[in-house]
């Protein structure tokens, strides 16, 4: 079946005692606009997003039909679990992880990222408590902002750091 728009979520919407069948999405196939994959009662699904990214998130309805739905489950994977104890930490840690261009996603007071070595390492060595668990990367924590300075301005690093202090 041919997939083009999300329909809804099963955590708002009203699914009336329909059956869901699941469709499972690693944390980095939720922005992928084209894809095919099958549901855990082996439906075969073809996602075509073209008009924009769908940033899937868990418990998305894909189809729904009169006895049942297909929705969204995104698989746990092992991460870095960073509880940071104050605003300067949050800021210092967010700059390292945004610096190498990695995703962070955020739940509750916790930072979450992809499981990387070179960055555990790092992290570590600079006296960071990190946790390594199994989550799902479910809230990404996005920015607009332009981190670096131009024209010898502050940068958005500098700033935060000066509130903070």
């Amino acid at each position: 079946m041919l997939i083009q728009q999300k329909l809804g979520n099963i955590h708002s919407d009203n699914i009336n005692n329909k059956t869901i069948d699941y469709v499972a999405f690693e944390w980095y196939e939720t922005n992928k606009r084209i894809q095919i994959k099958k549901s855990i009662a082996g439906r075969e699904v073809t996602l075509k997003f073209m008009s924009e990214n769908p940033c899937l998130t868990e418990g998305d309805i894909l189809f729904e039909a009169d006895d049942f739905i297909i929705a969204v489950d995104v698989l746990p994977c092992d991460c870095m679990v960073i509880s940071p104890i104050n605003m300067f930490d949050t800021a210092s840690v967010c700059y390292e992880i945004g610096n190498k261009h990695l995703p962070l996603f955020i739940e509750n007071n916790d930072l979450l990222v992809p499981y990387e070595k070179p960055l555990f390492t790092m992290l570590t060595a600079q006296r960071y408590t990190i946790k390594l668990e199994q989550r799902k990367l479910l809230t990404p924590l996005r920015t607009s902002v332009s981190p670096h300075a131009h024209n010898g301005g502050d940068s958005l690093f500098t700033k935060i750091m000066k509130l903070t202090s």
